[in-house]
């Protein structure tokens, strides 16, 4: 099964994957990683393992739509079977959507449907809940709103602040990315 991994930031959840695979425990290839800015750590990491990548600057491109088809071009030159948002902070449009039907995997550090958008942590700790925990989920034309593939609990502590319990949900995510992964190349489920 060939992947090919969005990412904005430092590409922890990536990491996490290009050592599950070096480690031979996840049976997929990282085809790509692709950025939307340049200098990203995620794509520091793809370099370092000797993984092809590519940046579709969004700042370079006037019109959203203009970024998008730049976008689902550089994802589709790689023939992926999925594509995974792991810290990708655009929502892509249903022109990319319609290149990978029902392909496009997202994480989100929240218990889905609950505290969908850029601040689950965040709004987790403001209602007060006392388990929270992260998903994977298929990424729909909505703000976190796809079919959910699957999900892990994480405690809310006493003490916790959105740092503590961000890098603990961080750990869940990525052990949760990676077994949805390993179950979908097993299901034989990749499209391209």
């Amino acid at each position: 099964m060939r992947i090919v991994v969005l990412v904005s930031g430092s590409g922890s959840n990536l990491q996490a994957v290009i050592d599950a695979v070096a480690d031979g425990s996840l049976p997929v290839a990282i085809a790509a990683v692709g950025a939307d800015r340049p200098g990203t750590g995620g794509v520091e990491r793809a370099r370092n393992a000797g993984i092809a990548s590519f940046e579709v600057d969004f700042r370079q491109y006037d019109d959203r739509a203009d970024w998008n088809r730049a976008l689902t071009e550089a994802v589709a030159a790689h023939k992926p079977d999925y594509v995974v948002s792991s810290g990708f902070m655009r929502i892509v449009d249903q022109h990319f959507l319609d290149r990978f039907p029902n392909r496009y995997l997202n994480t989100h550090p929240a218990l889905l449907p609950s505290f969908p958008g850029a601040h689950g942590v965040r709004d987790a700790l403001a209602y007060g809940v006392k388990v929270t925990g992260c998903t994977v989920m298929i990424a729909d034309a909505g703000v976190d709103t796809g079919p959910i593939l699957a999900q892990a609990p994480v405690a809310v502590l006493p003490h916790d602040t959105e740092e503590t319990l961000h890098e603990r949900i961080k750990v869940e995510e990525r052990r949760l990315l990676i077994a949805t992964l390993g179950s979908l190349a097993a299901a034989g489920t990749g499209a391209a």
